[in-house]
C-alpha cells in the first residue's frame, strides 16, 4: 500500500469516513480484499458512486488511467465478495462485474458526477474499458 493510501485511510477513519484535499465532498470507502494468488489481506481506499438503493454502491477500476486494471479488481471479482468501510460502518458485500449497457449507464453517471474519470477513460481508450463493479451488502 502506498503512503498516500495509508494517509487517506488514517484520515478516513479519524473523521467518520470523510477526507479532505482533492477528495473533499466525494464519497470515499475503504475496500478490504484478499489477494487471489497471495491470500494476503489488503485494504484500498477508493471513490465510489452511491446508488439509490442504500445497500448498493459502485466502484470503478480506473487505476488512475493506467493501461491495466488494478489488482483489487481481480481480487474481488474472483472472490465474488469483499468487505467495505463506509462512514463508520464496516460490512460484507458481494461483487458483480457490470457489463454492456448496464456498465455503460453507470459509467455515464460516474463521469457526470466525477469528471476526472472521463480523463481516465481518455487515457485508456483503445487499451481497455474501465470496469465498474457493483457491491451489494451481503
Amino acid at each position: 500500500m502506498s503512503d498516500i493510501d495509508d494517509q487517506i485511510i488514517v484520515e478516513f477513519r479519524a473523521n467518520a469516513g470523510q477526507v479532505g484535499g482533492q477528495l473533499a465532498g466525494i464519497p470515499v470507502m475503504v475496500l478490504h480484499h484478499r489477494g487471489r494468488k497471495s491470500g494476503i489481506e489488503r485494504v484500498t481506499p477508493m471513490v465510489y458512486l452511491p446508488s439509490d438503493d442504500k445497500n448498493v454502491l459502485f466502484v470503478m477500476a480506473s487505476n488512475w488511467g493506467a493501461p491495466e486494471n488494478p489488482g483489487w479488481y481481480y481480487n474481488i471479482t474472483s472472490a465474488g465478495q469483499a468487505e467495505v468501510e463506509t462512514g463508520t460502518e464496516t460490512y460484507r458485500v458481494t461483487a458483480r462485474d457490470l457489463k454492456g449497457e448496464e456498465r455503460d449507464r453507470i459509467w455515464a453517471t460516474v463521469v457526470q458526477r466525477y469528471p476526472v474519470f472521463g480523463g481516465y477513460e481518455e487515457k485508456t481508450a483503445g487499451i481497455r474499458t474501465i470496469p465498474v463493479v457493483e457491491l451489494t451488502r451481503a
